[in-house]
C-alpha cells in the first residue's frame, strides 16, 4: 500500500487545490470529503469514490475494511498531511477523494406522483444552502433544484454545513428557465416565497405535486418566479422586522407541506 509522508508531495498538492478552488474541481471533477459519517452517506447515495487517504493511527484498517468496498484505492498518510487537508478541525484521520455527480435536470426522477421539491434561487451563502440541504433530507422531499448557482455544490462549506446531506438529497442545477420548464411539464405547482402580490403561507394546499421556491434575504426572488408561480406565499410578521433567515422560512414552509401530506394520509 502507498504511504504518502510529506505535504510536499505533488498529489497532495493537487488535493489542497480541489479543497481551495471550485474551478479545480469542475476541471476534475472530483471533491474532496472528510469523516467516517460523510464517507458513508457518500457510500449510501451512490458516489463513486476515486481514492482513500486514512491515518493509520487513528484510523485503523480493519475499520477501513468494513467502510469502503475493497476495489477503492488506498493511501496511508501521516497526521501531518491529514492536517494539512482537512478542512474542518476534525481528528477522523480519513478522507475520500470523490468523483461529482451529473446534477442535470434529466436525471431527476420522482418515485411517487405527487412529489414535493424544494427551489433554491441565487441563494449565495453555503451555510443556508447546507442548511436547507439538511431540512430537504429531515423531511425526505423528492428533489432540491438550484436555480442560478452562484457557488459549486461540492464548496467544502456547504458539505460541511449539510452535514453530508448533499448527499442523502436528488439534486439538480440549471437556470431559472430551465428550472420553470421542468416543473411545468411535471405538471408541478410552483409556490413562490414573496411578500409580493402573495398569500399566508399555510392557507395554500401543499399536498398536490409542490415546489417551494426560495430566494436570497437580500433580493429576495427574481421576477420570473413571482410572475410563474402557480401562487406567491409569504409568512406572517408579528415583529419589527419583515423576514427572516431563508433557512428558517425554508424550513417552516417545508414542514408545513409535510404536515398537510401527513394529514391527509
Amino acid at each position: 500500500m502507498k504511504k504518502i509522508t510529506s505535504i510536499q508531495n505533488g498529489y497532495i498538492k493537487d488535493l489542497l487545490k480541489l479543497q481551495e478552488k471550485s474551478r479545480e474541481r469542475r476541471k476534475t471533477s472530483l471533491f474532496l470529503v472528510e469523516g467516517q459519517r460523510e464517507i458513508s452517506l457518500i457510500l449510501k447515495g451512490n458516489y463513486e469514490i476515486d481514492t482513500i487517504l486514512f491515518v493509520a493511527d487513528i484510523f485503523a484498517e480493519d475499520e477501513l475494511q468494513s467502510l469502503i468496498p475493497k476495489a477503492v484505492s488506498r493511501i496511508e498518510i501521516t497526521k501531518e498531511v491529514y492536517q494539512k487537508l482537512a478542512y474542518r478541525d476534525s481528528t477522523e484521520g480519513i478522507i475520500a477523494v470523490v468523483k461529482a455527480k451529473d446534477f442535470s435536470l434529466k436525471n431527476i426522477q420522482f418515485s411517487t406522483k405527487s412529489p414535493l421539491v424544494l427551489v433554491m434561487e441565487g441563494i449565495e451563502k453555503p451555510g443556508n444552502i447546507g442548511a436547507m440541504l439538511r431540512t430537504a433530507d429531515a423531511a425526505k422531499i423528492d428533489a432540491v433544484f438550484i436555480a442560478d448557482a452562484k457557488s459549486d455544490m461540492y464548496n467544502p462549506n456547504i458539505i460541511r454545513s449539510s452535514v453530508g446531506c448533499i448527499f442523502t438529497n436528488q439534486i439538480a442545477v440549471g437556470t431559472s428557465e430551465e428550472i420553470i420548464e421542468f416543473l411545468q411539464a411535471n405538471k408541478i405547482n410552483i409556490y413562490s416565497a414573496t411578500l409580493q402580490n402573495s398569500n399566508e403561507y399555510h392557507k395554500e394546499d401543499y399536498t398536490k405535486p409542490t415546489a417551494i421556491v426560495v430566494g436570497t434575504e437580500a433580493t429576495g426572488l427574481s421576477p420570473i418566479w413571482r410572475e410563474k408561480a402557480t401562487q406567491n406565499i409569504n409568512i406572517p410578521m408579528q415583529g419589527e422586522i419583515d423576514s427572516m433567515n431563508v433557512s428558517v422560512a425554508c424550513a417552516i414552509v417545508v414542514f408545513e407541506a409535510k404536515r398537510q401530506r401527513d394529514f391527509k394520509i
